[in-house]
């Protein structure tokens, strides 16, 4: 039996470029409908650390979210984040909040994705913090400490590095991007288009088209 078309879906919940996206990411998979199975794996920005942010990378940063915001129009940030918070780069506890989630049910990872961004771009609140993506969990309505303890469960770490290994096996090293696995042998990037969903939509379609 012929496999489904995979779309993978590589994503980091802290990354700004992954939350200017989001909005046509949604109308784009709800356009797809059930034409390719999706996959979303987390790809891990930057790793655990206790260190506060480099001033250089903090500039960087704001410079970035300013950009997206002239780029993607709708999408906003809260710079107050960069004054209220102690940033730290460390984007591995979002990535295992997103991975503890899916726990309670597929549905939990969109809507802890979506939290956390809320949190960091709109309310000031730090999701490298484990106390922060705890509260989160409860305002999704997980319970806080079941949810704690799979956050901290070393098979959650274990699934995380499991998650950004298979996406550097398949080069998708820089979030978010989308690769159409049309076989074992057939692989196709998808360019995103962060303003239009349609361009993406037919491209895929034009793959399958021409692959099926």
């Amino acid at each position: 039996m012929k496999q489904k078309p995979i779309l993978y879906y590589t994503y980091d919940p802290m990354c700004s470029w992954t939350y200017g996206f989001e909005a046509t990411r949604r109308e784009l998979f709800e356009k797809l409908g059930d034409s390719v199975e999706i996959e979303f794996l987390v790809g891990g920005l930057a790793p655990d650390s206790d260190d506060p942010m480099p001033e250089e990378t903090r500039s960087f940063l704001q410079q970035t979210w300013h950009k997206i915001e002239q780029r993607v129009p709708g999408v906003h940030f809260n710079f107050d984040f960069w004054e209220k918070a102690k940033p730290r780069r460390s984007t591995y506890p979002a990535c295992r909040a997103v991975i503890a989630a899916r726990h309670f049910g597929p549905e939990y990872e969109g809507l802890m994705t979506a939290a956390i961004q809320r949190a960091y771009y709109q309310e000031a609140r730090n999701p490298s913090d484990d106390s922060t993506l705890i509260e989160l969990a409860a305002e999704i309505g997980l319970n806080a400490d079941e949810f704690a303890g799979v956050l901290s469960d070393p098979a959650t770490q274990q699934k995380l590095l499991e998650e950004i290994g298979k996406c550097r096996a398949m080069k998708q090293d820089s979030y978010p991007s989308l690769l159409l696995e049309v076989s074992e042998t057939s692989r196709w990037q998808i360019a995103i288009d962060y303003n239009n969903e349609e361009t993406m939509r037919e491209m895929i379609v034009s793959v399958l088209r021409n692959e099926g």
